[in-house]
């Protein structure tokens, strides 16, 4: 049975042999998480169109179908099809779309199941180029008419995947909308003009493996690996966003050298307006961390920054830069204390702003004169629990009881405190709203809070329920620390694809 999985160098040679024999083929290509009925009958009708039926599968790494998902692994998959006895071969397939495998199979028909018989229902829009992909080697996209079934739907009925507080949260959102309700709704703010002000921050990860203690040093020895760069702080927050509106201008900070700027560009998109201060005497905010490469732990950090605060220069052309801030339907502050926003300008944003959702970081870099003061008739705060504790001197009372309080002093219309595992309380006039947390692994938490927080205050600045606010953010945290850091920015087709399977 083993010999039926190929990786890609086994598959390139098998497709010549079966070439060079004029041999016909069909290929499937899908997730597979829970082989049933609907798909032996989809294997069995694409077989019996040619000689040999190849079935490629997603790797896991790529599997949007939320929290928990694939409830089977790649290794499992494989197996399972692989003792398909009408399966010829099957092989992963490491690649968003199956373009690549395909022009690697190249195959005479490329059978899909019924739902893509329209191709405006592929959430993804793939099946396009795949199709694409298909005719250019002289193939045929055929579309099988076999029952379907749903994998999503008998794992969401049939196995634990979720506990009765997450099955609750999801009943109760179902119960209220529909998937394409949800869509329309998303949809309808995509013109939101958009405002985001913050540092820009460079997450660097240094993988590494540990040899050993050092024999003259009381100190572990790391062999370095590989370094991936990815972009945090407010340009994460823009990256999260880009997909979803069609507007969005960023004014941050960057070095006085400019390093990092090329790297910074290249990471987005046209509808992304990138204005740029960069501050004297101070280096691009770097945050370098040294990960185990084996565990994926890390062992400690480097920064890389200056927090002191804008010179006069430059504290002019950023006002001059907010001087059209009434334009805009949702301005979000993201101020992680390193110098760039001071009182003056956190309280210009949140007395000028239609709506200002602000996102108060206390780390261990800030701790002494960060201020949540600066930030009062902000529309809209989101705060970690441990924060707000911290900000309120109180470690034992009641978290809404603090929520009132802050409220109440801050003088804002929304207050959203995130509690990690606990998912997140929103309050609003008198009212708590609730979601609960949905990731099932956490890879790296670092970014969840701001994926929560760029979801959020685009929901909420464009007047969508309040359940389903907080419902969507935390689905877009999840997938957040279920990745390296902010190695994956959320996106819309990443929710809709979600929402999808989750809501099936």
């Amino acid at each position: 049975m083993n010999n039926k999985i190929l990786n890609e160098n086994e598959l390139k040679k098998k497709i010549f042999d079966l070439k060079k024999k004029n041999k016909t083929i069909s290929h499937c290509h899908g997730v597979f998480d829970l082989l049933h009925l609907g798909h032996i009958k989809h294997f069995e009708e694409a077989k019996s169109l040619s000689d040999i039926l190849i079935v490629s599968i997603t790797a896991d790494k790529l599997v949007n179908k939320g929290p928990g998902r694939p409830y089977f692994n790649q290794k499992s998959r494989l197996h399972a099809i692989a003792s398909l006895q009408v399966v010829d071969f099957v092989c992963l397939s490491e690649n968003i779309s199956s373009t690549k495998v395909i022009s690697i199979i190249k195959p005479n028909f490329y059978c899909k199941g019924p739902d893509y018989k329209f191709f405006k229902d592929d959430i993804t829009m793939n099946i396009k180029s795949e199709n694409l992909a298909v005719k250019k080697h002289g193939g045929k996209l055929y579309v099988s008419k076999s029952e379907t079934f749903s994998s999503s739907n008998l794992i969401n009925q049939s196995f634990s995947l979720y506990s009765n507080s997450q099955k609750k949260n999801i009943s109760k959102i179902k119960s209220l909308f529909s998937f394409d309700v949800i869509k329309k709704e998303v949809e309808k703010i995509k013109n939101l003009k958009i405002l985001i002000v913050g540092e820009m921050i460079i997450d660097e990860y240094n993988f590494c493996n540990a040899i050993g203690k050092s024999n003259k040093d009381p100190i572990m020895i790391y062999k370095d690996l590989y370094v991936e760069k990815y972009i945090g702080g407010a340009g994460a927050i823009a990256k999260n966003l880009m997909s979803f509106s069609s507007n969005i201008d960023l004014i941050t900070m960057i070095g006085q050298n400019r390093d990092y700027e090329n790297f910074i560009r290249k990471e987005f998109k046209k509808n992304v307006n990138l204005k740029f201060i960069y501050k004297n005497n101070s280096p691009t905010i770097v945050k370098r961390r040294i990960i185990d490469h084996s565990s994926n732990n890390k062992a400690f950090g480097i920064y890389k920054y200056n927090e002191q605060s804008l010179d006069e220069k430059n504290q002019k052309k950023l006002f001059k830069y907010l001087k059209n801030i009434k334009k805009y339907d949702l301005v979000i502050v993201s101020d992680f204390g390193h110098g760039f926003l001071n009182n003056d300008v956190a309280k210009k944003i949140c007395k000028l702003s239609h709506f200002s959702s602000s996102n108060f970081q206390l780390n261990s870099t800030n701790k002494v004169g960060h201020n949540l003061n600066k930030y009062m008739n902000t529309k809209n705060l989101v705060i970690n629990e441990s924060e707000m504790r911290y900000e309120m001197r109180n470690q034992t009372e009641k978290v809404e009881k603090l929520m009132v309080d802050l409220k109440r002093r801050l003088k804002i219309e929304y207050l959203i405190v995130t509690r990690g595992t606990q998912g997140a309380i929103l309050l609003n006039k008198r009212k708590f709203f609730y979601t609960e947390a949905f990731a099932f692994k956490t890879i790296d938490k670092v970014g969840a809070g701001d994926t929560f927080f760029s979801l959020v205050s685009f929901l909420l600045a464009g007047k969508k329920n309040l359940d389903l606010s907080l419902f969507l953010s935390s689905l877009a945290a999840a997938y957040n620390v279920e990745n390296i850091g902010n190695s994956k920015s959320f996106n819309k087709i990443t929710l809709y694809k979600i929402l999808s399977h989750m809501l099936k």
